[in-house]
C-alpha cells in the first residue's frame, strides 16, 4: 500500500514539474558572428578595421621599396667604397629592417588588439539587449551557437536580436 502511495505521489509530481516548466522557453542559442558581422554596428567595426589596415600596409610597402633601394645602392657600390664603409652601410641598412620589422609585428599587434576590443565592446553593448529580450520572452538560458552541436531552428533567435541590435547600436568607434 505504502510502495502504491509513494509511487503515485513520484508521479504526480513529475507530471506538474513538467507542466509547470512547459510555459517557457527555457533555452535558446544565437549565432554571435552573425551578429557581429552583419548587424550595421559590426559592419562599421569592420570597415574601420580594414580602413587601418589598407593605411598600415600602403605605409609598409612604401618603407619596404625603400629598404630595396637602398640594398641596391649599397650592392652597387660594393666595389667603389672601402670595405669599412661598406660594413657600416650593411649595419644601418640591417638595423632600418629590424626597425621595420618591430613596427609592423606592431602594428599587426594592434590591429588584433584594436580587433579584440571593438568585439568586447559590442558584446557589453549587446548583453543588455539579450537580457532585455530574455525577460521578456520568458528565456532562462541563451547559448552561443558555436557551441551547440545540433538544435531545433525555433529555438535561433539570431534574427530577432539581429533587428533589435540594429535599431539600437548602429555605430562603434574604434580607439
Amino acid at each position: 500500500m505504502k510502495i502504491k502511495l509513494f509511487l503515485l505521489l513520484f508521479i504526480f509530481f513529475i507530471s506538474f514539474s513538467k507542466v509547470s516548466l512547459s510555459h517557457e522557453k527555457s533555452i535558446v542559442y544565437i549565432d554571435l558572428n552573425k551578429i557581429m558581422n552583419h548587424s550595421t554596428a559590426g559592419k562599421s567595426i569592420t570597415s574601420q578595421l580594414e580602413n587601418n589596415h589598407k593605411k598600415n600596409i600602403s605605409k609598409f610597402q612604401k618603407i619596404e621599396e625603400d629598404l630595396k633601394k637602398k640594398e641596391s645602392e649599397i650592392i652597387a657600390q660594393k666595389n667603389v667604397v672601402s670595405s669599412e664603409e661598406f660594413e657600416k652601410k650593411i649595419i644601418d641598412l640591417r638595423n632600418q629592417a629590424n626597425k621595420y620589422r618591430k613596427e609592423r609585428n606592431d602594428s599587426i599587434n594592434n590591429l588584433n588588439n584594436q580587433r579584440l576590443q571593438a568585439t568586447q565592446k559590442m558584446i557589453t553593448l549587446v548583453r543588455p539587449i539579450l537580457s532585455e529580450y530574455s525577460d521578456k520572452n520568458s528565456i532562462s538560458l541563451i547559448i552561443d551557437k558555436k557551441n551547440i552541436i545540433i538544435g531545433k531552428t525555433m529555438l535561433d533567435i539570431t534574427n530577432d536580436i539581429l533587428l533589435i541590435v540594429d535599431e539600437k547600436i548602429t555605430e562603434i568607434q574604434l580607439d
